[in-house]
């Protein structure tokens, strides 16, 4: 190792604790109006912060169920502008309900939305139908711009293909004579440009007198005139959080508690190393809040994002824990110090560039192919995995070669790992493969059992995905949601006899909108009498309607398929990387396995199948497939010290044994992050954490116990094709 100087070592330690100091002050604090950066300064999500809700109602008596679910896809591609989390549903046969997170100003939401309509754009506005050349659809965008050259504002249009190719045979017709295309919005006309020339790109800017509030509402028309059904605004409102500030400071507790007991974990195990892990995830976590804060108009924190969170931090510590062992092997190998610090480094260095590697290409995957909360996931997933390979090979590095260059140089700070026992793992593997059936099997009986009941539905879904009814309530008096939450719920569950109930609270009024299951006439005279005699509601001013789940099938298709594309992505990687298809087989199938086995777990307790859900699952793969790298990894290194032909079983037994202390260290580390928002989270959070616990659990059995017996049955079974001789003389020169 080149050893650094007292010195230089001293300057870096200095350096990283004036780095660490800025960041936490600055995720702590801020630095006042002008300087973001703050934790006060990170864009929560509708769950975690409030925002804007507006629900629009079909002008049509009765529009068809696929021009309203192809008007809810529309308006979530407009409304994810503002923010990745922004969600639209339907609600009934002829309303739409949009919520954006983080938003407090309605009438700027509105404004900016427009009012859904009928767009379109024809050369005699007298024979509206006949001289239609384009319509809304055939628009892509719409954008106000400010022309430099001329200091006026113009609208800039971008087409759709083949709105390019009506908008240039169009243009190619009234190119010239003074002509105009009229652009007529349900029955007004909005503007009406001529064309100097045929215009054939797919973009073109429309010009005029315009200011900047007349080219914004201009475009904003155009925006939305695509949308098939024409809507009309039935309610607007800023809607306070579902899950209130008593769910933020838990959560934030939690987080600290979690952390404090890895590092306690990290020393006690890995001693000085554990302790320079402990300083870099510091480092970590600040930069995380840091750059969630200063990337507040691209980036919303909601729970799926939380969860992106805790799988990168578990992460980051797997990366330490990876190269720890790695030392402490070498230590107990007979290297020196220095020797063994810069070959630990080394030789894990594959298996945390492949582990890290393929998540974030799964990552990449559900952010292009998600939508909504699985976009979420997705952009805080990947902020974390890049942040955490940084850490662990730039940080902790310089740390451990600081603080071993001020003179802790003996090995009683690193810890020697003796050679361990070889457990034989692949001798149980039937046991483990019997098992896991077992419990897959039960869950899928319990499924078609649960699907063929009453209710039809296989899963206990919450409203998220079979809808419900909402019910409009005004007390006497404003309550919190930390009110809400432990005085007037547990009633209204009791009453109803259901636990899955959701109160909204409307911000500045004394309104509260209470989501259940859809109630018959006797459970809505329960909840009445409820509301009347224990709170003193007057239950004459209580509205209700029926609401569709807010997880359209759009959303649930879009994450089911974003899913399925990551797994082939990290197959094909996996197989690029190892060369050999049986690995990459072996790990998805151990993946799929895991999802499986969570879904029996969901089947068999009844746990409450929310938006939380896909967050749950998402976190799981990720999770999985790491922890299944690191395995893979030991068992190509060991087949090349062993030889192809070597003792297979020894290959892979020893592989398990020797990242076996470290499967479980990781596991722990994730499991007191994850533990902690269980014990100290209110009831959603506790929610997503009680599966994703097991879920954590399942994927270190399955990596340990699973995956490398996967792959040596592979193996046997599919046994690679022998070399010639004169091939292996050619190989061997």
């Amino acid at each position: 190792m080149k050893t650094y100087s007292k010195s230089r070592s001293l300057i870096i330690l200095c350096c990283f604790a004036a780095v660490l100091a800025f960041i936490i002050f600055t995720a702590a604090r801020g630095f006042g109006y002008e300087r973001s950066g703050s934790v006060n300064d990170i864009k929560l999500g509708l769950d975690l912060r409030g925002g804007v809700s507006i629900t629009y109602q079909a002008v049509e008596d009765d529009p068809s169920s696929q021009d309203m679910a192809d008007t809810v896809l529309k308006m979530q591609q407009r409304v994810s502008g503002y923010s990745t989390e922004a969600t639209v549903r339907t609600e009934g046969s002829n309303r739409i309900t949009v919520e954006i997170p983080g938003e407090t100003d309605a009438d700027k939401v509105l404004a900016d939305l427009g009012t859904p309509g009928t767009l379109i754009f024809c050369t005699d506005a007298n024979d509206i139908e006949g001289s239609t050349a384009l319509t809304g659809e055939d628009i892509k965008d719409a954008a106000p711009m400010y022309d430099s050259e001329k200091s006026t504002y113009i609208v800039q249009l971008s087409f759709t293909p083949e709105g390019q190719e009506k908008f240039s045979k169009v243009t190619g017709e009234i190119a010239g004579k003074s002509k105009p295309l009229y652009i007529i919005y349900d029955g007004s006309i909005l503007s009406a440009p001529t064309a100097e020339e045929q215009i054939t790109s797919p973009t073109c800017v429309i010009t005029g007198s315009f200011t900047y509030e007349s080219a914004s509402r201009l475009a904003s028309f155009i925006r939305i005139g695509a949308l098939p059904v024409e809507m009309e605004e039935l309610r607007s409102q800023v809607v306070g959080a579902t899950l209130g500030s008593n769910a933020i400071r838990t959560s934030a507790i939690a987080a600290v508690v979690g952390l404090i007991l890895i590092f306690i974990l990290m020393i006690a195990v890995y001693r000085m190393p554990g302790f320079c892990s402990a300083l870099a995830l510091i480092f970590y976590t600040g930069l995380i809040v840091v750059i969630l804060a200063g990337f507040n108009k691209e980036i919303t924190l909601t729970l799926p994002g939380i969860a992106g969170i805790i799988l990168s931090i578990g992460m980051a510590v797997d990366a330490n824990c990876i190269i720890f062992s790695r030392i402490r092997e070498d230590l107990g190998a007979g290297l020196s110090v220095s020797n063994a610090i810069d070959s630990g480094f080394k030789k894990a260095f594959s298996a945390i560039i492949d582990g890290n590697v393929t998540t974030l290409i799964a990552a990449v995957v559900l952010f292009i192919f998600g939508t909504g909360p699985v976009q979420g996931f997705a952009i805080t997933l990947a902020l974390g995995i890049v942040l955490s390979m940084f850490t662990a090979l730039v940080v902790t590095r310089l740390l451990i070669k600081a603080f071993y260059a001020m003179g802790l140089k003996d090995v009683k700070w690193y810890g020697v790992k003796k050679t361990e026992k070889v457990y034989d793992f692949l001798s149980k593997r039937h046991i483990f493969f019997a098992l896991s059936g077992v419990i897959i099997a039960a869950g899928i009986i319990v499924m078609i059992i649960s699907g063929a009941g009453a209710k039809r539905y296989p899963l206990n879904y919450s409203l998220d995905f079979i809808g419900g009814t909402s019910t409009d309530v005004i007390f006497n008096e404003n309550r919190t949601v930390e009110q809400l939450e432990t005085e007037v719920k547990p009633k209204i569950e009791e009453a109803l006899g259901s636990t899955d109930v959701t109160l909204t609270p409307v911000m500045n009024s004394n309104e509260v909108l209470i989501r259940t299951q859809e109630l018959h006439q006797t459970q809505r005279e329960a909840l009445y009498k409820v509301l009347s005699e224990d709170f003193g509601v007057d239950t004459s001013k209580i509205t209700y309607e029926n609401i569709s789940g807010t997880v359209s099938k759009e959303m649930a298709r879009a994450a089911i398929v974003s899913v399925i594309l990551a797994a082939v992505a990290m197959l094909i990687y996996i197989w690029a990387r190892f060369r050999d298809v049986r690995f990459a087989s072996a790990s998805v199938l151990a993946l799929v396995h895991d999802v499986f086995v969570v879904l029996a777990g969901y089947a068999i307790f009844r746990w409450m199948v929310g938006n939380t859900f896909i967050a749950c699952m998402l976190t799981l793969i990720g999770y999985s497939i790491n922890a299944t790298i690191v395995i893979f990894d030991r068992i190509r290194e060991n087949l090349s010290l062993m030889g192809q032909n070597g003792d297979l079983k020894l290959v892979v037994n020893k592989a398990i044994s020797d990242t076996l202390g470290r499967s479980i260290n990781t596991s722990l580390t994730t499991l007191f992050m994850v533990g902690a928002l269980y014990v100290f989270g209110v009831t959603s959070i506790r929610e997503f954490a009680l599966p994703l616990m097991v879920g954590i659990v399942v994927g270190g059995y399955s990596s340990v116990c699973l995956a490398g017996a996967l792959w040596y049955t592979f193996r046997t079974k599919f046994a690679p094709k022998k070399r010639t001789q004169t091939a292996q003389k050619n190989a061997k020169k």
